[in-house]
């Protein structure tokens, strides 16, 4: 990693324009980013890359926050570093099924024939999709997934990742199948993953579960309806949002201290409409203040209604389906009338039928309220959560385990935090889990819960003794694979088998991008190279999901963390400050930015935001940013203009010296930023010396380097070593520009070379003797302007006052201001200039 100089070949016309497709092409040959897996682990810096949705298009908040990961990577590589930096592409899931469904309009019916010549709808009519089978669905998946992946891959090459392409992966692919299903049986051998029949969270548009992660409440209007129970003595009134659920309620309850209800603890009420008698029961979690005080308990309207029947052991009268509509026929006890009237319906529907019912009967007290309330959705979803009773299989994660709670909230602990405050954000989320991780769901393209089941006599399956294959033999579909020791023509048939339909979490998978990345249990040695990996990269909004999940699978596998360090990014905001996403609408493609400024332009913008930190999208910023780039280009060309300074040729002038201990600061800050993971320090602490130098070192040495003589070759020398040291700091974050400076003059890339270190850099130098005479020079161009004179305009007589550091480089600033006399007297405090202009003609 030595710099090899050339004979400098500088472009008569230097340009931006097309320098992603020369660099791209010639680092791909090349193999400057290819990680060298000869080098031992504490030579290692791996990344735990997080792979993108491939649903559609990357937008600009994909390439803000991968450019930050990248430039640490460019960095640690130029530190000496073994960078394993592999790139992943998360194509399974629901966001894949439902690009499918509307790019194909089809749907998947798990119950077809598979038809191997089916091709999809010329025309497709995402309101009529056509039904095929689950084969046939899924290899529309991969499919359209192929295609984007290409997309994305040209996208991330052109943005300049230095990423390692030979270590792709996919986590449809059968490299990931296998590890989520070794995984899941490993899980599940050791008792921390299990099946259970219980109260879910549902979502009836995509009918399938939903996990506790995966939730977000959306405020919606709602109104709160104000009913009378029949108690034996006096009526009892209580206030709800949901009326079409009274055919499902089992009890109501109140705070046991409430004295309005402690005498009719034990009673029964019966209810409005249907007659069932109820218990009123006392509970902890009733809210005096709320409504009328007492609540009744439905099966289920909400997670509360879950734990007060858990907790009071009541029965199950469940009225919502999968598909979000109420029953067609009522819960055992429930009369047939005035059920049939609400059979059938959604649950909107059968809300307004009950209420005018209601009203018909007397037991609507007065009008609904109207009222805005927080509703739980699915993440991707567009209607309220229902929930419902299914079998799900689950994953122990200190949701009911203290224990294992503790142990996940100390390997939070453990974990390096950039920025710091981001871990509060886990602990939190761990400390208010209140169920373990359910990570089975009802869908289609993703990695199949590698169970079967047995079958009695009558055909049924045996949920409580499940049949498992065996590592060597993943990855499995249950689906279409036959258990061990059966056959083919026993699936569905009494005291045969059934696989189990069900396809894990996308973040079931996802939690083991380390493991998958690394070979684990692939390639042992490659694996004993990167694991734990060095950092986890990632949003802070996916801190519940995907870092603690991570952290759960490999505590249980591992007993580690799968990384030391993690470091955070914003979001990307639109004008109006919310945050850009594609289900909002309000997001922005790179390409054409991309096209129109050039990638380290973009980079530039991304690199400026903070660890953590949102940050809003700014074309001005981007503007800046292929300022920046022009202006490397330019001033590069400046100094290899100027000359050889010769073999040996030191910095010696006073000027010189100062400007590169000036450089030595900013090398230790940019290294110590780069560092903490703080791209944003190093690239602003680099940028600001970077003008500086341009505007005052430049114009303050050009004179005396055009010259003849050892003054002359020591500007040369103190220009080219700064040249070369600025364009290493610049790598990381303007990859492109960098590498095509750096090829006018060194052999190989600028991101095999060397990380600048103050040792580079001779000591000695004073940095207040450029900061003064560079501010002279300015009070001396302001002066010229004020006069409205140019700046070549010559300077009969110039005073400079409380400056002596100039001293030493008055020469410099005599000729740089076009200063006939240059006078240098003390002052008590401050720098100022006096500046008499000669007279004109």
């Amino acid at each position: 990693m030595t710099e090899q100089p050339r004979t400098p070949n500088v472009p008569a016309k230097p340009s931006l324009d097309g320098l992603e497709d020369k660099w791209v092409r010639a680092w791909d040959e090349a193999g400057v980013y290819r990680f060298d897996r000869t080098r031992p682990r504490g030579e290692v810096f791996s990344i735990d890359t997080p792979p993108p949705t491939v649903s559609g298009s990357l937008h600009v908040g994909h390439v803000f926050s991968y450019t930050h990961t990248d430039t640490v990577a460019r960095f640690h590589r130029m530190c000496g570093r073994a960078v394993f930096y592999p790139m992943g592409w998360d194509d399974n899931g629901l966001p894949t099924e439902r690009r499918v469904q509307n790019h194909f309009g089809v749907r998947c019916d798990p119950s077809l024939p598979y038809d191997p010549s089916f091709e999809p709808p010329a025309e497709p009519d995402p309101k009529r999709q056509v039904p095929v089978s689950r084969r046939t669905f899924i290899e529309l998946c991969e499919r359209l997934t192929e295609v984007d992946e290409k997309a994305f891959e040209e996208m991330w090459r052109r943005v300049g990742l230095s990423v390692d392409w030979d270590h792709l992966y996919t986590t449809i692919g059968e490299r990931s199948r296998t590890a989520s299903q070794r995984a899941f049986l490993r899980n599940l051998a050791r008792g921390e993953a299990y099946v259970s029949e219980a109260p879910t969270l549902w979502d009836v548009t995509f009918r399938t579960a939903v996990a506790q992660a995966e939730l977000e409440d959306r405020e919606q209007p709602g109104a709160f309806h104000r009913i009378r129970f029949h108690g034996e003595d006096r009526p009892v009134y209580v206030e709800t949002t949901r009326p079409e659920l009274l055919p499902a309620c089992v009890a109501l309850v109140a705070h046991p201290d409430d004295e309005r209800y402690r005498e009719l603890f034990g009673t029964t009420v019966r209810t409005p409409l249907f007659g069932v008698e109820v218990p009123v029961l006392a509970h902890r979690l009733a809210e005096p203040g709320k409504g009328s005080g007492i609540a009744m308990i439905c099966t289920f309207g909400d997670v509360t209604d879950v734990v007060w029947w858990r907790e009071l052991d009541l029965p199950t009268r469940a009225v919502i389906g999968w598909d979000g509509r109420l029953a067609t026929e009522p819960p055992e006890g429930v009369p047939a009338e005035p059920y049939r009237e609400l059979a059938g319906r959604t649950v909107f529907a059968a809300k307004e039928r009950v209420v005018e019912l209601l009203r018909e009967s007397g037991d609507l007290d007065g009008e609904p309220r109207k009222i805005s309330r927080a509703v739980k959705f699915y993440e991707k979803g567009s209607r309220p959560l229902e929930i419902v009773t299914t079998r799900q299989w689950y994953i122990r994660n200190g949701g009911r385990d203290g224990a294992t709670r503790a142990d996940l909230l100390a390997r939070g602990a453990e974990l390096r935090w950039h920025p710091g405050y981001m871990r509060a954000r886990y602990d939190n989320w761990v400390e208010g889990l209140n169920g373990d991780w359910l990570i089975s769901r009802q869908r289609f393209f993703g990695v199949p819960i590698p169970v079967w089941y047995p079958l009695d006599e009558a055909g049924e399956p045996r949920h409580d003794a499940p049949i498992t294959p065996s590592e060597d033999a993943l990855p499995v579909d249950p689906s279409s694979d036959v258990p061990p020791g059966y056959t083919e023509d026993q699936r569905g048939a009494p005291n045969g088998f059934a696989g189990d339909p069900d396809v894990m979490d996308t973040w079931a998978t996802s939690s083991l991008t380390p493991q998958i990345a690394g070979g684990w249990e692939h390639d042992a040695d490659l694996f004993g190279r990167v694991f734990p990996y060095s950092l986890r990269p990632q949003a802070h909004d996916i801190i519940r999901t995907w870092l603690f999940s991570t952290v759960v699978r490999s505590h249980l596998e591992h007993g580690s963390l799968p990384w030391t360090d993690t470091a955070l990014s914003g979001w990307i905001l639109d004008p109006d400050r919310k945050k850009m996403s594609k289900s909002k609408g309000n997001v922005v493609t790179p390409i054409g930015l991309l096209r129109e400024y050039g990638s380290d332009a973009v980079r530039y913008w991304a690199a400026g935001g903070r660890p953590g930190t949102d940050t809003a999208f700014d074309t001005g910023q981007i503007k800046v940013g292929r300022r920046l780039a022009i202006k490397i280009l330019n001033a590069s060309k400046f100094v290899l203009g100027l000359g050889e300074a010769g073999d040996g040729a030191a910095a010696t002038e006073p000027l010189d010296r100062a400007m590169l201990a000036a450089l030595s600061g900013v090398v230790r800050d940019a290294t110590e930023a780069f560092e903490g993971y703080d791209y944003a320090r190093a690239l602003e602490r680099t940028e600001r010396f970077f003008w500086e130098f341009c505007d005052d070192y430049l114009e303050l040495v050009k004179a005396r380097a055009y010259g003849e003589g050892p003054e002359a070759l020591s500007a040369r020398a103190a220009l080219r070593t700064a040249l070369s040291v600025l364009l290493r700091l610049f790598a990381p974050v303007l990859p492109f520009v960098t590498e095509e400076v750096w090829s006018w003059w060194r052999r190989g890339s600028v991101h095999a070379a060397s990380w600048p270190s103050a040792a580079e850099l001779p000591p000695g130098g004073d940095p207040a003797v450029l900061a003064a005479t560079g501010e002279a020079l300015r009070q001396v161009r302001k002066a010229k302007s004020a006069a409205k004179a140019s700046m070549r305009a010559d300077v009969e007589r110039a005073v400079v006052r409380g400056a002596e550091v100039t001293r030493v480089a008055r020469a410099d600033l005599a000729a740089a201001g076009r200063i006939a006399e240059l006078a240098l007297e003390d002052a008590p405090a401050g720098l100022t200039v006096d500046v008499t202009l000669a007279p004109a003609g």
